[in-house]
């Protein structure tokens, strides 16, 4: 996916709220996890990469907030987003 498709399912979604978000990769298996927004963010949002904390992280980011416990994922590699309906 291109920076614009994963803006346009962020800003539809409204995904500040903590919303979980099932993100399919084109080359590996699917993963459950949070957008979140590090200092970083534009930098990052230019080049198509996104900060994300998956859902073996979720409980212990909800707590601390700790960006440290974000990965780092290339949109590019994205080949669908939807919102977790159990998140």
């Amino acid at each position: 996916m291109n920076v614009q498709e994963v803006e346009k399912f962020l800003s539809r979604q409204k995904l500040g709220q903590g919303q979980r978000v099932k993100i399919a990769f084109k080359k590996r298996d699917a993963i459950f996890g949070l957008f979140v927004e590090g200092k970083d963010y534009n930098d990052l949002k230019a080049k198509n990469f996104w900060r994300i904390v998956t859902a073996t992280n979720i409980e212990a980011w909800t707590k601390s907030k700790d960006i440290n416990l974000a990965k780092i994922f290339s949109g590019f590699e994205f080949s669908n987003l939807t919102l977790n309906d159990k998140g």
